[in-house]
């Protein structure tokens, strides 16, 4: 891909991880919600997997940049 094609690519493959990010703050404020007493366990919990998601997004946008 070249040009504006390949920027469009590169913006599009960010809705993933924009996406999974959302859906596991949303689903951790619903359990706090449930249970109060594991917050802590569920904020831990919600960053390192925050961590996992955003690391293949930004796997995805290095490996468009590499093979430009």
């Amino acid at each position: 891909m070249t040009g504006n094609i390949a920027t469009i690519g590169y913006g599009l493959a960010t809705l993933g991880p924009a996406i999974g990010i959302g859906l596991l703050v949303a689903k951790t404020q619903e359990s706090v919600a449930r249970q109060p007493e594991v917050k802590n366990t569920l904020f831990i919990n919600m960053i390192l997997a925050i961590a996992f998601v955003e690391a293949l997004g930004l796997m995805g946008l290095v490996a468009g940049l590499m093979f430009k």
